[in-house]
């Protein structure tokens, strides 16, 4: 399962990557868009979303591209060869129309990556929801039937495997969340319970750790981003894979930013969280304070 999540999305940025590469080096110069998308007779989107590897790609289109834009018959037949990989489907796509498209790419990223940074200001990460919380949650969004519910939810616990896989290694999660989140009230009984101890189990493995951001740590760095996950992914036979990614969602869509002054802004976000957050020890003991005492939002 998890060769077949990650191979659904990381030859679909390759080869975006590297079709984007040839259009911008074309000789004897650049390339556009525009003119990328009238040798194709398709749409600027379509092109737009190629290059961001968000669609499979078909053999005869990426030969096409190639010869417009100059490329060795080597480099042809390799990219030709990888646009078959971009059609191999992950284990969400059984799900259909309950994964966003939007969502696909992410979903992708991340069982390919190798490190996983989430900050949570209102939630608890999907990755560590417990089964109540969980749909509590998602009863709380957009109106489903019983069933589209049901579907969300083991697409949600799927994902959630990618921490106790045996192969690959699973990736280390990083998680800091806000103190609010865990004082939030929920109506399904016992939901919040179940959750904390959720967060306890998952903070005792060595590949995750789990941080709480107090209230009393007032404004900082990422008070203005809002959620927000980075993601590394390991290096392929001692060379640099896929480089780190920003993943960033909203009530319509998602943002994915791979651009060196995009990241260096998320990764100072992510210090700052890091340097007022309580360290894990701490955050397990303000946990069972809440848990125990029953304190939950504060008036």
């Amino acid at each position: 399962m998890e060769s077949e999540s990650a191979g659904s999305t990381v030859p679909r940025r390759q080869l975006g990557r590297y079709l984007r590469s040839l259009r911008e080096g074309a000789q004897p110069k650049k390339i556009t868009i525009e003119a990328a998308a009238a040798h194709l007779e398709c749409s600027t989107q379509k092109i737009w979303r190629i290059e961001k590897g968000e669609s499979p790609v078909r053999a005869v289109d990426v030969k096409a591209l190639c010869e417009r834009y100059g490329a060795t018959a080597e480099m042809t037949e390799a990219l030709i060869g990888l646009s078959r990989e971009t059609k191999a489907k992950g284990w969400w796509a059984s799900y259909g129309d309950a994964v966003p498209e939007w969502f696909d790419l992410y979903i992708g990223l991340e069982a390919a990556a190798s490190h996983i940074q989430k900050y949570e200001p209102a939630l608890i990460p999907g990755l560590l929801q417990g089964a109540a919380y969980m749909e509590a949650v998602l009863r709380a969004g957009p109106n489903l039937s019983e069933a589209e519910l049901e579907r969300r939810i083991k697409i949600r616990q799927e994902r959630q495997g990618l921490l106790s896989r045996h192969f690959p290694e699973p990736p280390n999660l990083e998680v800091i969340v806000a103190e609010s989140a865990l004082r939030a009230e929920l109506e399904t009984a016992g939901a919040m319970h179940q959750q904390f101890w959720h967060l306890l189990k998952a903070n005792e493995l060595a590949h995750v750790s789990v941080r709480v951001l107090p209230t009393s740590a007032g404004p900082h760095r990422a008070s203005v981003s809002g959620a927000f996950t980075i993601l590394q992914f390991p290096t392929v036979n001692g060379e640099r894979g896929e480089p780190p990614t920003v993943y960033s969602e909203s009530l319509t869509g998602a943002l994915y930013l791979d651009r060196p002054r995009e990241l260096e802004a998320y990764r100072q976000a992510w210090a700052a969280l890091s340097a007022v957050a309580l360290n894990e020890g701490d955050s397990d003991d303000m946990i069972k304070r809440i848990m125990t005492t029953g304190e939950m939002r504060r008036p």
